[in-house]
């Protein structure tokens, strides 16, 4: 259940219908999990997947996106970053996986948009695909690569706007969370007549660095025990439909930290904190021959409006982070590894 189900409320905002990334129109969300055991390999399983985030239904390279990426801390291994903040763009879906998928599904990706796209890399330019990670390997045979490019293939074709799947699922199928079994979370937030939404890929933090005592019913103390996990990662993905340059987007992802400080996150030394950012407001055509100048519209930096919007990552990414506990099951992965569900309910 989301948190929400079991009585807790995170800020003052409004939640979106589906309290869901997807609550900003037209972005799309798919998984593909795998989670089985891997033939004549003793004690190795599967047990992981692909998350597919597409700001739109349309051919992405042709009607590009605005965009950024925030780096909180930089203990990752994403493709694509550095030209989204170079030309403040996204053409490709936002695809998630485990550390060691990264090659397959941009392999995966690639082999999509250039079946969309028969003039890229041949009468036009080539194309950035943006991949983001978290490391599965308690839970996952990460060394056996069970991601292969077909995943990230099916991962886009099942996209939908439908509320987003969470929990122990896609990507998130094998991650881990404050010592407890993490994943994919998502949460929404309403300001004015925009949307602000959030999707989580979790795999953060130790046990006793939750912050329980805040959140369980009728209070209570910190969470006890050390986990056997410690380091991990965490990528973020905030979508809004508010009218905002690259810059003013940046802005408003460096809030997501807020979200994430919240939940006892220090930003470990070996962790992978990572904000990507877009606004669906504008589509920005790939063709436009002979157009010298642009013109967009973007909300005046000193209208009230910014400090709700940047109130509305910071919930919206705190709220994500506990749907991707709550939402999650209690996963049996390789070497006999289980990780448990965190009970919201439940004093430890």
């Amino acid at each position: 259940m989301k948190i929400r189900e079991l009585g807790l409320t995170i800020g003052k905002l409004p939640t979106g219908e589906k309290n869901c990334i997807t609550d900003v129109e037209g972005v799309r969300v798919g998984h593909v999990t795998l989670d089985y055991p891997l033939d004549k390999q003793e004690n190795e399983y599967a047990c992981t997947g692909v998350t597919a985030i597409l700001p739109h239904g349309g051919n992405l390279f042709q009607e590009k996106v605005t965009a950024t990426s925030y780096v909180i801390n930089g203990f990752g291994k994403t493709t694509g970053l550095v030209q989204v903040n170079e030309l403040g763009v996204l053409e490709s879906p936002i695809m998630l996986t485990n550390t060691f998928g990264v090659p397959a599904v941009t392999q995966g990706t690639l082999d999509y948009m250039l079946a969309e796209n028969p003039e890229i890399g041949d009468t036009t330019g080539t194309i950035n695909v943006v991949v983001g990670e978290c490391n599965d390997s308690y839970l996952n045979s990460i060394r056996l690569f069970p991601v292969q490019p077909q995943h990230a293939l099916e991962a886009i074709r099942k996209a939908s706007t439908d509320q987003a799947e969470e929990g122990a699922v896609g990507a998130g199928k094998g991650m881990v969370c404050f010592g407890h079994k993490g994943g994919i979370g998502s949460s929404s937030r309403i300001v004015e007549e925009y949307t602000v939404g959030c999707l989580v890929l979790s795999n953060f933090g130790r046990k006793e660095e939750l912050r329980g005592f805040q959140y369980r019913n009728g209070g209570g103390g910190e969470v006890g025990g050390i986990s056997e996990t410690s380091d991990g990662s965490i990528i973020m993905v905030l979508a809004t439909d508010a009218p905002l340059s690259d810059r003013q987007l940046l802005r408003v992802a460096k809030r997501c930290g807020i979200g994430l400080g919240r939940t006892g996150s220090h930003f470990s030394h070996g962790s992978g904190d990572i904000v990507i950012a877009f606004s669906t407001a504008h589509k920005i055509a790939h063709f436009a021959e002979g157009v010298m100048t642009e013109s967009r519209t973007q909300i005046r930096e000193d209208h009230p409006l910014m400090n709700e919007l940047f109130a509305a990552a910071s919930e919206a990414t705190e709220e994500a982070i506990l749907n991707s506990l709550s939402q999650a099951v209690t996963t049996k992965g390789r070497a006999g590894h289980v990780v448990e569900h965190f009970d919201f309910r439940k004093e430890e």
